[in-house]
């Protein structure tokens, strides 16, 4: 068959309308999957089994699409279609799968503007209920020689802190940028 003529009968038959809204569906499928199942503590091994499913079926998809065409009647063979019945049922299915793709590529828009949103950026890590700071001292001598004391009054209280276990004692260079100058 000639390579032209194959993609032609693709277009005839709709196939590359189906191919992006599969595309489109398993974007989405992917995304729901990856964000919904860890909330319900589902494992990983689930998500990738939605992955290869999703990959295992795009070339069924588009085999279906090859040999039945979505008419009004419902799902019909191609070939059991009339050549004059053929393009009323390709014009309507086309508009239909359009509205479909674009549909689902409005949804992936709003949910990529949505993920950009302030309110739903994630921050950081939390910080713990049981975290403390000490803060860097300064040293208010005259003799600007004893600031170690105020570095190593510092540093003996983290040290102490550092010892109680449930205690999430944040490091001297997280705090240094306090110290005046």
């Amino acid at each position: 068959m000639n390579p032209k003529n194959i993609l032609t009968e693709l277009k005839r038959r709709n196939v590359y309308r189906a191919a992006v809204a599969y595309g489109v569906v398993a974007w989405f499928l992917t995304q729901l999957t990856t964000q919904v199942f860890p909330f319900f503590e589902i494992p990983n091994s689930a998500v990738r089994f939605v992955v290869i499913a999703l990959a295992v079926g795009f070339p069924i998809a588009m085999l279906l699409s090859w040999i039945y065409e979505l008419t009004p009647e419902g799902v019909v063979r191609t070939e059991d279609l009339d050549p004059v019945e053929v393009r009323s049922v390709q014009r309507r299915s086309g508009r239909l799968l359009d509205f479909i793709i674009i549909g689902a590529l409005l949804l992936v828009i709003a949910m990529l503007v949505a993920g950009r949103l302030p309110f739903y950026r994630q921050t950081g890590e939390s910080i713990s209920q049981k975290s403390i700071a000490v803060l860097p001292f300064e040293n208010l001598s005259e003799d600007k020689a004893n600031a170690y004391f105020a570095e190593g009054i510092q540093e003996e209280i983290l040290t102490r802190l550092a010892k109680i276990a449930d205690l999430k004692v944040i490091s001297r260079t997280s705090t240094q940028r306090y110290q005046s100058k």
